[in-house]
């Protein structure tokens, strides 16, 4: 053996309890999950390689985590482990085979799957039915006593239901619902409180809270699936059956569980959950595999600090680790100045991520992110590159002074970066705005990227390398300009030859017939959606009324507040717009009034019934969905509440689905859709 090895296994020793001691005592994790798990494998092959490495309490050994001095110590009468982790469909087949080699037997085995939720562990002991003690796992040995804060979780019962064992221990977890967490991180920043990273550092800070009361006012919930400690009954005979029996007793487990037959089921609910991910309630970083039968998994036993008779077979990273390059200012239709951090591109979650949102200036100095900063990066659902947090750990230091950064704070730009005209920020508005309007480039591509789009105008072939040259050639300068072009303007574009040219000419004649929802989301009014569009449309029948109307007679207009009131009212106000509308009629750009006059009460085969749309249909928009159910008398809101009658999922729903099973809310597919459109 050589210095190197064990230098380098000492070191990462090191690393992973700072990791440890960060991630389960501060609740303040510096480094994301993908580069722990990278660490601890560096560790154990090097290990595996020279075992006379090992030490008792090398992080390979044992549960990460320490009980906390400030609540009273439970030692665990079984020790709470945690499990091995699969990261491929390789591992999970080598994970099987080792469970076959061990039990001697061949076929198919059964597992159970659950989801990993990304929480907080617990055991919570029941003494005669009564909640006697909850406990974190902390080491795996000596964990927390936080019964107190347990006993405020809601769905966490006090007795159980019915005919209970003289003793029970649960082991479950302990996780804050996204809806939650966004709900409780929104009312903190309004009060310029500190917000949470994620749910799983929510959760486990407010578990570990020392005033009850606090944690009580935390929208926590728990799944239980697993057993410590069973007397006054026999145990189950399957890790299936001890989900039973723990739903019967009136603990609450995770609905998503499934009983799969081999690698092959283990990796069909691996895909499935993977694809309902982003529309589940709560965060998940994986999946777990459990083998059925308690004979095998006493047969199978343990390892120092994981049952071999379980995994984790985790999702791609979402977080990952990378470097700013650079801070810019992009400018949106609207005029507003958003800052985007170019980042050393960095692969998560799936994909390469090299671009990211800051939201706003106050966004970018809360989390003081700077020009050179190792930052972590997530995939907030799978869907937007989200920057989690700097690392300040790994800042630049300016040489010649050490104490000082080398880049300096990110400041809010005087001037658009595109035109130069002077950006102002309203008093109480966290957005910066260019207020060069339409003589600013930026904004002017926009706005007709904008009204082009599918769910606006749908002009086919108008995309943003035409809509770049269009403006760059002054060619277009409003909406309506698109209407005056020549097949022999366009075919002098780069990459547009007479068949293209002539093309896009067509599409753009065809776009003259439209409807006055379309219209409106296609102009680009501030803060009016697709579903703000339909429901002026629909209660004020026509544009002529909606132009004429005042703030007061826009907000009786349902689910349309104050703020989008003086937005729709100023719009309409301005004379560049009003000509503009203009020029769109004198060059043929027509729509139908609604059906519906305003006041007129809703008519119609589903009239009184509120419908919300999500994920893409099949055979017809969504707009072309919520056009025919408003056609019908239906109302079609944006979000779901307990007044919705009706969710329609497509393909790749998201939160609103998981939000109408929560509240149970009835969801049609496309076909049952149409079968309503027709009845």
């Amino acid at each position: 053996m050589t210095d190197g090895p064990a230098a380098r296994a000492a070191a990462l020793r090191a690393e992973l309890r700072q990791h440890d001691y960060r991630y389960y005592v501060l609740n303040d994790p510096s480094v994301p999950d993908a580069e722990y798990d990278r660490l601890m494998r560096a560790l154990r092959a090097l290990e595996a390689a020279h075992p006379e490495l090992i030490t008792p309490d090398s992080p390979t050994q044992r549960v990460a985590g320490a009980p906390s001095e400030a609540f009273g110590e439970v030692v665990h009468r079984i020790p709470m482990l945690s499990l091995d982790n699969a990261f491929s469909a390789e591992d999970v087949a080598a994970f099987d085979r080792r469970i076959h080699e061990r039990l001697g037997v061949e076929g198919e085995l059964d597992y159970v799957a659950e989801p990993k939720l990304d929480g907080l562990a617990i055991s919570v002991i029941y003494r005669d039915g009564a909640l006697e003690q909850a406990a974190t796992r902390g080491d795996g040995v000596t964990g927390e006593d936080v019964t107190a804060n347990v006993r405020t979780v809601r769905r966490v019962p006090h007795r159980l239901s019915g005919r209970a064992p003289s003793l029970l221990e649960a082991r479950g977890e302990v996780f804050m619902p996204l809806k939650g967490f966004e709900r409780m991180n929104a009312r903190a920043r309004e009060r310029g409180e500190k917000v949470f990273v994620n749910p799983r550092n929510a959760a486990a800070g407010s578990l570990r809270q020392l005033d009850p009361a606090i944690t009580a006012a935390r929208p926590l919930d728990a799944f239980f699936y697993g057993l410590g400690v069973l007397e006054g009954e026999p145990l189950p005979d399957g890790q299936a059956r001890l989900l039973e029996r723990l739903r019967a007793l009136g603990l609450p487990v995770s609905p998503d569980v499934r009983r799969v037959r081999g690698v092959a089921g283990c990796l069909e609910y691996y895909r499935d959950i993977g694809a309902l991910r982003g529309a589940l309630p709560y965060q998940i970083d994986g999946v777990v595999y459990k083998v059925n039968s308690r004979a095998d998994q006493e047969r199978l036993g343990f390892v120092s600090r994981a049952p071999r008779w379980a995994i984790a077979h985790k999702f791609p990273a979402e977080e990952a680790v990378t470097v700013v390059r650079g801070i810019e200012f992009n400018v949106g239709r609207t005029g507003a100045l958003t800052p985007i951090a170019r980042l050393e591109p960095v692969f998560v979650g799936g994909v390469t991520v090299s671009n990211v949102t800051l939201h706003n200036i106050d966004e970018v100095h809360h989390k003081d992110v700077r020009v050179g900063d190792t930052v972590i990066v997530r995939r907030a659902g799978d869907v937007i590159p989200e920057l989690v947090s700097v690392v300040l750990e790994k800042r630049p230091m300016n040489p010649r002074r050490p104490s000082e950064p080398a880049s300096p704070e990110v400041q809010l730009p005087a001037s658009c970066p595109v035109c130069g005209s002077r950006v102002l920020r309203a008093e109480g508005e966290a957005v910066a705005r260019c207020t060069g309007g339409f003589t600013c480039r930026a904004q002017r591509q926009e706005a007709l990227r904008h009204f082009a789009s599918r769910r606006a105008l749908d002009i086919e072939g108008l995309g943003d390398k035409v809509v770049e040259q269009l403006v760059e050639h002054e060619l277009v300068r409003s909406p309506a300009d698109l209407y005056a072009l020549t097949t022999e303007q366009l075919a002098g574009l780069e990459r547009m030859g007479e068949k293209s040219a002539a093309n896009l000419v067509a599409a753009i004649g065809a776009s003259r017939e439209t409807t006055l929802p379309r219209l409106l989301y296609g102009l680009g009014i501030p803060d009016v959606g697709e579903a703000t569009a339909l429901a002026l449309a629909r209660h004020f029948g026509t544009l002529e009324a909606l132009m004429a109307a005042d703030e007061a007679q826009i907000q009786q207009v349902e689910d349309v507040g104050p703020v989008v009131a003086a937005e729709v009212a100023a719009f309409f106000a301005s004379k560049d717009h009003r000509n503009v509308i203009k020029v769109l009629r004198d060059k043929g750009v027509r729509w139908p009034d609604m059906p519906k006059a305003p006041g007129e009460a809703a008519t119609g085969t589903l009239a009184g019934k509120t419908f919300v749309l999500t994920g893409t249909l099949a055979t017809m928009t969504r707009e072309e969905a919520a056009e025919a159910l408003a056609a019908r008398g239906a109302k079609v809101a944006g979000s779901v509440s307990k007044k919705t009658s009706y969710v329609v999922a497509g393909s790749e729903a998201g939160s609103k689905l998981a939000r109408a099973r929560e509240l149970g809310v009835r969801v049609l597919d496309e076909d049952e859709l149409r079968a309503l459109l027709r009845g």
